[in-house]
């Protein structure tokens, strides 16, 4: 692979250091559609003809379809807040407070880069009544993302964005097209709440929605779609049948730097491999080889470990 391109948005469970392994699971289409398209680091990594990239988080999609057609007058009104003055609790609490009463899509968005730079951890986070509510972040000095931006703007003309939830997303889909899902993930505990970013929240209840709608695209469709989340005893029992891997990851959302700690990565690839029998069977211990292939049995192991 050349190089990695970063995406010019920082977020949380971001795929830019697991690129090398998540293309290996990756099957080859025509299009690539991702309901959850966060950051876009699958989207700037891989090198499909076209894209459908999709989600509900309206901010986003808005600030990727004005990066899309204007880069240069987006980049022209987001780097004027990219100055010292404008890096103190005082002045980013006023900004999220337009931000929050603005309801201009251009000025939101140079608002939401800001906020996603200056607010804590790049955390994007909603209340319940769609203000947002990330704190300010104290960093010395928050790198403004102009080449970033340019690269994801002339990628991006490959690509169409949909403000829609996953599963309009998934039957957007035709032959030809490979799906990645990459939901907010399963809680490792009753306190990992950083994955509900907007809205309600993804309930366990859409992990189990998202597990089914896979399983019926790739069988009675035949299109692939491959889904990450967190490698627990729940996203194993969603994803029995499917094809899993595994891969150890760095999480870099905590408060305390000490308590940032690998985890294991779940991924399931359902395709026209999957296996009904295992529905209706014993627990599934499907493995990773070493070069990143699915195998149906064994031990587990994992691909690599992610530093």
């Amino acid at each position: 692979m050349s190089k990695k391109q970063r995406a010019f948005l920082k977020w949380a469970g971001g795929k830019f250091k697991l690129i090398e392994a998540l293309s290996q699971y990756l099957p080859k289409g025509d299009r690539l559609v991702e309901p959850f398209v966060g950051a876009g680091s699958v989207f700037l990594n891989t090198d499909f003809d076209r894209y459908l990239l999709c989600d509900i988080n309206q901010d986003l999609i808005n600030l990727y379809q004005i990066v899309q057609h204007d880069p240069d007058s987006y980049i022209s009104a987001a780097k004027a807040l990219f100055v010292d003055e404008m890096n103190n609790a005082k002045a980013y609490y006023q900004i999220r407070e337009r931000f929050n009463q603005s309801i201009d899509p251009f000025e939101r968005s140079v608002y939401f880069l800001y906020m996603n730079r200056f607010g804590f951890n790049g955390l994007c986070r909603y209340n319940r009544k769609g203000g947002f509510n990330v704190p300010f972040g104290s960093y010395k000095k928050p790198y403004f993302p102009e080449l970033e931006i340019r690269a994801f703007s002339i990628k991006s003309q490959q690509a169409e964005f949909r403000c829609i939830g996953y599963e309009e997303a998934i039957n957007m889909t035709r032959k030809g097209d490979v799906v990645y899902c990459d939901p907010p993930y399963a809680p490792l505990s009753t306190t990992a709440s950083f994955t509900t970013y907007v809205g309600a929240g993804f309930s366990l209840d859409d992990q189990a929605i998202l597990a089914k709608k896979s399983r019926h695209t790739a069988i009675e469709r035949g299109i692939p779609v491959l889904i990450s989340n967190h490698d627990i005893p729940l996203t194993r029992e969603l994803y029995r049948g499917a094809q899993l891997g595994c891969i150890q990851v760095q999480r870099n959302i905590s408060q305390k730097g000490s308590a940032r700690k690998k985890v294991d990565e779940l991924f399931a690839l359902y395709d026209d491999a999957y296996d009904e029998s295992h529905v209706e069977s014993a627990k599934l211990t499907p493995i990773t080889s070493k070069k990143g292939g699915f195998v149906s049995s064994g031990k587990p192991k994992k691909v690599s470990r992610l530093k």
